[in-house]
């Protein structure tokens, strides 16, 4: 193995190396409940380059809209077979996929029910904090009335949206800068 010097990367040659052990593609096993997708895209930075060295942190609820924390009011009733997070890495060409089910809805400010909907950190070069989205999926009931969806300006909203390309099939890119940017959220 040879480490050559990366200059453009904020956070150095080992960012790869640092994070390989925790990269986990498949979310949820087959043994979870629920419906099974998975989701496929590509990371673009600002110039509309595919980033070959991003990882995205996907953190979800289970098909009944728990989280595996014990935080969750209703965590003793999560689904002991969902792991609920993963570190995706991309390829070469800026492109990840994964596999996962489509989470439950979950409750959201003052309790108004969130659509189903994955939280998505994205570690890069450039970065010194992630970057922090949601990806939706298109085909969801209740995206129309989702408390965070509606923040978000309608003509960018379909930068969150996760569109079904086959059964079981999603698509969505993350675009860091520029036309279609994604929206990024501040927490």
């Amino acid at each position: 193995m040879s480490f050559q010097a990366t200059p453009s990367q904020t956070v150095g040659p080992y960012y790869r190396l640092g994070l390989e052990p925790l990269y986990r593609t498949e979310i949820a096993p087959a043994a979870a409940r629920g419906e099974r997708v998975q989701v496929s895209g590509t990371v673009f930075d600002g110039a509309g380059v595919p980033v070959a060295d991003a990882v995205l942190e996907i953190w979800q609820a289970d098909a009944a809209g728990i989280y595996a924390h014990r935080d969750d009011p209703r965590h003793d009733d999560h689904d002991p077979a969902f792991h609920g997070w993963g570190r995706v890495p991309t390829d070469a060409h800026g492109r990840f996929s994964f596999s996962t089910i489509k989470p439950g809805t979950v409750a959201g400010p003052k309790g108004a029910p969130q659509a189903p909907h994955l939280v998505v950190l994205v570690f890069m070069r450039g970065l010194l904090r992630a970057a922090s989205t949601r990806l939706y999926f298109a085909d969801a009931a209740g995206n129309g009335e989702d408390p965070i969806l509606a923040l978000v300006p309608p003509q960018r909203r379909d930068t969150l949206l996760a569109q079904r390309t086959a059964p079981g099939h999603y698509a969505w890119d993350v675009r860091m800068q520029g036309e279609q940017e994604t929206v990024f959220f501040s927490y």
